[in-house]
C-alpha cells in the first residue's frame, strides 16, 4: 500500500459487496484513504454504477485520476448472473416483489436460446423505472418508490454477447458482454417478454470493464484493512 500515490492519482479495482451502493463504496474508500494520508479532503469517484443487489468489479479513481473517469465509462462490460423466468417485478430484479406470474412448463431450451439470440446486437432498450436515470432533475427510482408513473425513453445499446450458460428449470444463467448504458435488469425483463412469459434478475456480477478484470480486484474490506494496517 505504501506504493500508492492517491493524490497524484490511482485507479483501484474493488470487488463491490452485495447490498452496498457504489456511492457507499466510494465513501468507504475515501475515508480509508483520508485516514492513511491524514488529510481532510481528496477526490474519489467511480466509473460505472453497480446496483446494490449486484456484486463485482467497480473501478474507483482517486486524486487526479478522477479526471479520467469519463474515459473509462465508455468501455465495454461483461456480466454473469441468473434470470428467473415465470414472474415479473416492477424493478426487474429482487428489489421489489413479484407482481405477475406465468406458467413455465411450456418453456424449452431451444426457445430460451433463440430469445437470447434475438436480444443480441444493436437494440433499443428501455431503462427500468427503478433506475438512476433523471427525470426533471430527480432520479427515476425515487419517483417509482413513491408509486408515481415513470416513463423513460429507449436507449440504443449493443449486446455483443448474450450467452446462456445453464438452464435449471425456470432459472437461466448467462454471460453478457455489452456497451455502456446497458441495463442487465432490462435484458432479464425483455427475455421474459420474448418468451411471452415473465422474467426478472436474481443475481448479477460484473466480471470485466474493458481490460480490467474482477480476478484482479480486491474485496472492499481487504483493501480498507490493508490501508489501515499500513
Amino acid at each position: 500500500m505504501s506504493a500508492y500515490d492517491f493524490v497524484a492519482g490511482e485507479l483501484l479495482l474493488i470487488d463491490k459487496p452485495l447490498e452496498w451502493t457504489s456511492f457507499d463504496v466510494v465513501n468507504k474508500v475515501r475515508n480509508a484513504v483520508l485516514r492513511t494520508l491524514e488529510q481532510k479532503k481528496i477526490k474519489v469517484g467511480h466509473a460505472g454504477t453497480l446496483d446494490p443487489l449486484a456484486t463485482g468489479l467497480l473501478l474507483i479513481g482517486t486524486g487526479r485520476m478522477t479526471k479520467k473517469i469519463n474515459e473509462l465509462l465508455v468501455l465495454d462490460k461483461e456480466y454473469t448472473g441468473t434470470i428467473l423466468l415465470g414472474g415479473t417485478t416492477p424493478s426487474f430484479d429482487l428489489e421489489t416483489e413479484v407482481d405477475a406470474t406465468f406458467p413455465t412448463d411450456q418453456l424449452t431450451e431451444e426457445g430460451i436460446l433463440a430469445a437470447a439470440k434475438r436480444l443480441t446486437g444493436s437494440i433499443v432498450q428501455t431503462p427500468p423505472a427503478f433506475s438512476a436515470k433523471k427525470i426533471k432533475g430527480e432520479r427515476a427510482y425515487k419517483k417509482a418508490r413513491r408509486g408515481e408513473t415513470v416513463e423513460l425513453k429507449g436507449n440504443n445499446v449493443t449486446i455483443d454477447t448474450f450467452e446462456i450458460t445453464a438452464i435449471r428449470g425456470p432459472e437461466v444463467d448467462f454471460r453478457i458482454v455489452c456497451s455502456k448504458g446497458t441495463y442487465i435488469r432490462s435484458i432479464a425483463h425483455d427475455l421474459g417478454k420474448e418468451l411471452q412469459n415473465g422474467g426478472h434478475l436474481t443475481k448479477l456480477c460484473r466480471t470485466r470493464i474493458g481490460t480490467y478484470h474482477l480476478a484482479d480486484a480486491l474485496p472492499l474490506n481487504d483493501f480498507v484493512s490493508a490501508l489501515d494496517n499500513g
